[in-house]
């Protein structure tokens, strides 16, 4: 059972959202996974979104929906920048829609307490929650946050499980930002399948932290899949990564929706 976390319409062909999502289908099966989060609708993603841009990305990701219930479910793209708008659209595409999840990008640092609203009312319907993080040489964007910036985030809520996407990219840092903090999953969705780095996070971690994504189309299935797959650990904790811990994650609001997982 393979089940990816991070998904999007990007490098995938199509006119539509129907042909784009059938592309992504195509190569899943080919990899064998068996379901994918999908978020942010037809590329270019705006950094700062209106709240004009966020219902036409949201209702991309829905029109995706549609037709592939059994082998997708969507993540909310919000924007703590229009924190009252965003409010009414987590309720409208997952309290009263499809959704199951909460993704957050670079338009907020994600340890201001803009944040909190959104965490708590993702909460109450044990919607799952994923938030962007880098580090990057050069500089972060302006709205970027980092693992450590993640960790205030964590700290502020320690009873809601939270997910740090990319573990900062440079996994080495973001991997110890978050390891004193038993609520956060760590994705390993979009760096390089460099050696060490899933064998360092079922060491710091344990493997029930640790979560597959690709980030395709950006990335290949096959070369993230490589990561966990190529890895020194026990099948037993492959399973986990591919599939099962986000499965767990997922089982609350599958159930209140009355998905099949």
């Amino acid at each position: 059972m393979i089940w990816d976390l991070h998904v999007h319409f990007s490098n995938f062909e199509g006119r539509t959202p129907h042909e784009k999502m059938a592309n992504a289908v195509k190569f899943a099966d080919r990899m064998a996974i068996e379901r994918f989060m999908l978020y942010l609708g037809f590329p270019p993603h705006p950094e700062d979104p209106t709240p004009e841009e966020l219902t036409k990305i949201n209702n991309q990701v829905l029109e995706a929906l549609q037709h592939w219930h059994h082998r997708a479910f969507g993540f909310v793209y919000l924007n703590p920048n229009h924190l009252e708008f965003s409010l009414k659209e987590f309720d409208r595409c997952v309290r009263d829609g499809p959704m199951v999840g909460v993704k957050l990008w670079i338009a907020r640092k994600c340890n201001t307490p803009e944040l909190d609203p959104i965490v708590e009312r993702a909460a109450s319907v044990n919607a799952v929650i994923f938030q962007h993080t880098w580090v990057k040489v050069t500089g972060n964007r302006p709205g970027e946050c980092t693992p450590s910036e993640f960790a205030e985030l964590a700290a502020r809520h320690p009873d809601i499980p939270i997910i740090c996407g990319h573990t900062g990219g440079d996994w080495e840092h973001g991997i110890r930002a978050v390891r004193a903090h038993k609520n956060v999953s760590i994705g390993i969705a979009g760096s390089d399948p460099t050696n060490g780095f899933v064998e360092t996070a079922v060491r710091e971690l344990g493997p029930q932290r640790i979560i597959y994504g690709s980030d395709a189309g950006g990335r290949s299935f096959a070369s993230q899949l490589a990561k966990v797959q190529g890895a020194n650990i026990s099948d037993e904790a492959k399973k986990l990564i591919l599939g099962e811990n986000l499965k767990r994650m997922l089982a609350p609001i599958l159930k209140r929706k009355g998905f099949e997982a």
